[in-house]
């Protein structure tokens, strides 16, 4: 994970929520007042978040000191701590939120790849993130991927060329997309992968015809489509299957061999993980 990334993002976050001053904790707790704090799992799944909590904390206020006891990709159950967290209570309040909002959201997001990975054991097949992330924390939702034990997909439009359906259309064709690609990787002295995005059989023909690609996705192929494409291909390129795969269909899609699945679902339609972080006796 990129440091100075992750510094600016907690950085812009903080003043996000805290903004002119915490009032509701400024009013009512000392300024040297100290206390504790729990992370308290109240779901089963698996956590994520901690190195990035612990960051925050420290970010904040130096003088935090956090004892941790559950790591980053552990399965986890109601009733679990996974760390107590001292120092000052004003500070434990004003990062209260920042620390939940990151935890519960990575661990939804890594609980869920999980359960991909899960099914997608006995077979080569990888399961791949996309870039339908939330706006300026991809960077932690991707991570949360990786903690769950999936893979990254490109982080963003800079270090893979990927061409989709419109670029295609707009390129004027399969052939002309893909040898402006080439060209322009040359030009540039770039060394980045191409992918390129089929929608039947007959595109197929055409990538497998021209070359100069690096991995071909079948977009909404069904299963039996892709299995034919999996032939087709006969481990010349990468293969992805992606659209609209899901928990009931992502291993009929592995049986057909195919490299990787993409699942946007991973990050954007994902279901935060429930955790809360409570006061302990001091």
């Amino acid at each position: 994970m990129n440091e100075k990334y992750l510094e600016q993002f907690v950085e812009n976050a903080l003043k996000e929520d805290i903004g002119s001053g915490d009032h509701s904790s400024l009013s009512c707790i000392p300024e040297n007042a100290k206390g504790k704090a729990k992370l308290l799992v109240k779901q089963s799944g698996i956590i994520a978040g901690v190195s990035v909590a612990e960051k925050v904390f420290r970010q904040f206020d130096k003088f935090l000191a956090i004892d941790l006891f559950i790591k980053d990709g552990a399965k986890i159950f109601p009733g679990d701590v996974v760390f107590i967290v001292e120092g000052s209570v004003r500070s434990l309040l004003q990062t209260e939120r920042l620390v939940l909002n990151i935890m519960q959201r990575m661990s939804g997001i890594a609980t869920h790849t999980a359960q991909y990975v899960e099914l997608l054991k006995g077979y080569k097949t990888k399961v791949l993130d996309t870039r339908k992330t939330t706006p300026g924390m991809r960077f932690i939702e991707k991570e949360a991927v990786r903690i769950g034990g999936g893979v990254n997909h490109r982080f963003g439009l800079f270090d893979m060329i990927m061409l989709k359906d419109n670029h295609i259309d707009f390129a004027g064709g399969i052939d002309a997309a893909i040898d402006s690609a080439v060209k322009y990787l040359k030009e540039n002295k770039l060394k980045i992968k191409i992918e390129i995005e089929v929608r039947n059989l007959s595109d197929l023909e055409i990538v497998l015809t021209k070359g100069g690609v690096d991995r071909i996705m079948f977009d909404n192929f069904t299963p039996e489509l892709t299995l034919e494409a999996v032939k087709m291909v006969n481990g010349r390129y990468e293969t992805e299957s992606s659209g609209g795969i899901n928990l009931e269909t992502v291993r009929q899609y592995a049986e057909c061999g195919v490299d990787f699945v993409s699942v946007g679902a991973l990050t954007h339609q994902v279901k935060s993980l429930d955790l809360s972080l409570k006061a302990i006796d001091y």
